[in-house]
């Protein structure tokens, strides 16, 4: 199909190109994947001071759609300058990777994506190969007990059991060997290198070894990574930049062998899910695959942001669980390191959601139907669960007909845990609804049904 899209989703690999790892670990470990159903993401770097869109404004090619904010500056290298600079300006005082995970951890995230390293090449952790970092003398920040942010956040993560995916660019806009200067395109013109690959080998394979040598030290140096999620999908072969990903995937296996790689839609043997950003399927996909989609309307921190409310977080974690997917909900952290007020409420609201009604979330797989209009289906081994999505305005009635075709002997409304009264008419089975409920606005009620 057309630029890359497939049923209703932006910017992602198809479906049918898939290649299904060859390795059975890998593929055990996709397994695991598909039943965590709900990642955190975390977009977080020197953009967050500013208020604008991550790394791309730097680009002059993206500038139409990325420098939406940037009204204060209109000599784009004037801009880059300024930005560049801002690694001596990043203080997030007020960060606590504890607190950020208790957010995940109550809320029932059983995953996190967090950026490493975004394409403007400032990096979060304190890589060897690199100067802009946060642990360098000329940011403020390196002096604070959380300097080296990405092991103090993963650690904190991962003791609350809550698994990891490093996000890692591979293209670095702040590298000599990528933004080279003095070759065939100035520095910030566009978002690929400023020279051919394959006219400049001994330049491209400096920037090879320091991918690479970055990679290792991420899996290297800050303890177990379940997924080494990567971006920058201009970097590939398909696009004469080759930085041969699958050398230094089986270097990091042989330390750490579960690793599941996403190479963002490059397809082959190390996009091992694919990843929808911002959208959703309008229908079921059979590969593994999670949707990236911002608790607001931006992946970095917007100080006049609009924040989904629970009920749109719900339904967003139904549409998407229900199609057979995983949802990867993106918080930005505020420039001084505390997650937004806003936010946090929202995914209060779906967490406390998931409290009552997770039994039909993690660990299912999609059911047959998976869908009926409002009412989705997943399933978990002979049980299957009807969501249904309640819309913001309509009260639950006395009645509810749930559009099942299966067999149903016993339903139970798991928000109350007791079983209702059903029965089999035209369309499906009319439910009672208790009560307590009748006339509420849950945001999604769910039943278990046993055949």
């Amino acid at each position: 199909m057309a630029d890359n899209i497939i049923k209703g989703m932006h910017g992602c690999s198809r479906e049918d190109e898939y290649v299904r790892p060859a390795d059975p670990l890998i593929r055990e470990r996709l397994e695991w994947f598909q039943d965590q159903k709900l990642a955190l993401m975390m977009h977080f770097g020197i953009y967050s001071q500013l208020g604008i869109c991550e790394s791309w404004p730097l680009s002059d090619e993206d500038a139409s759609w990325s420098r939406g904010g940037v009204d204060w500056e209109s000599d784009p290298a004037v801009f880059r300058r300024q930005y560049v600079s801002l690694n001596r300006s990043f203080n997030p005082v007020r960060i606590r990777p504890e607190a950020w995970a208790d957010v995940a951890a109550r809320n029932g995230f059983r995953y996190l994506i967090f950026t490493t390293k975004h394409h403007d090449g400032f990096c979060l952790f304190d890589t060897k190969y690199s100067d802009y970092k946060v642990t360098s003398p000329d940011c403020p920040f390196h002096t604070h007990r959380h300097a080296n942010i990405a092991r103090d956040v993963f650690d904190a993560f991962r003791a609350r059991g809550i698994a990891i995916a490093a996000y890692f660019s591979k293209p670095d806009w702040h590298c000599p060997w990528y933004w080279a200067e003095g070759m065939d395109k100035p520095v910030g013109a566009w978002r690929n290198p400023t020279y051919v690959p394959a006219e400049h080998p001994a330049l491209w394979n400096k920037f090879i070894e320091f991918t690479h040598n970055q990679i290792m030290e991420l899996i290297e140096d800050y303890g177990r990574i379940d997924i080494l999620w990567l971006d920058g999908g201009q970097v590939g072969p398909r696009n004469g930049q080759d930085i041969r990903l699958s050398e230094v995937v089986a270097r990091a296996r042989r330390i750490q062998p579960w690793l599941i790689t996403a190479d963002r839609t490059i397809g082959g043997e190390n996009e091992n899910y694919i990843t929808p950003e911002q959208s959703v399927p309008s229908g079921p996909i059979h590969v593994p695959w999670e949707s990236c989609v911002t608790v607001g309307h931006a992946f970095s921190y917007r100080f006049d942001e609009r924040y989904k409310t629970p009920r749109e977080l719900v339904h967003l974690l139904i549409d998407v669980v229900c199609r057979g997917g995983n949802l990867a909900l993106n918080i930005a952290p505020q420039p001084d390191g505390e997650l937004p007020g806003p936010a946090v409420r929202a995914v209060d609201g779906l967490g406390a959601w998931l409290r009552a009604n997770g039994e039909a979330i993690y660990g299912t797989r999609m059911a047959e139907p998976n869908e009926q209009g409002r009412v989705a289906f997943t399933k978990k081994g002979g049980t299957h669960y009807a969501l249904v999505r309640l819309p913001e305005d309509e009260a639950l009635g006395q009645t509810l007909l749930i559009p099942w075709p299966g067999e149903a002997r016993r339903l139970t409304l798991l928000d109350v845990g007791t079983p209702v009264r059903f029965e089999r008419v035209e369309g499906g089975l009319r439910v009672e609804i208790p009560n307590i409920l009748a006339g509420s606005h849950p945001l999604a009620p769910v039943f278990r049904i046993e055949g």
